[in-house]
């Protein structure tokens, strides 16, 4: 009995979330605060990987523009 009550409700949702969307009821403002945690944790990741791998990062980007410009390595 439960998994019918599921399966309706699941249903009924369904032509709900359809419904505003014809009718042109939907927010279309997105999930900010999802959005901003998002954007924080990217920059923290980014943070911490230049932070731990620094010196490697600045050493390949040298060696790739110096074999792009054929300067001699410094």
């Amino acid at each position: 009995m439960i998994q019918v009550q599921l399966l309706t409700a699941w249903m009924a949702s369904g032509y709900l979330a359809g419904r505003r969307r014809l009718t042109g009821n939907v927010d279309d403002r997105g999930d900010v605060p999802g959005w901003v945690m998002v954007t924080v944790m990217t920059a923290a990741l980014v943070v911490a990987i230049l932070g731990v791998f620094r010196g490697r990062i600045t050493d390949a980007v040298n060696h790739a523009l110096d074999s792009v410009t054929g300067s001699a390595g410094s």
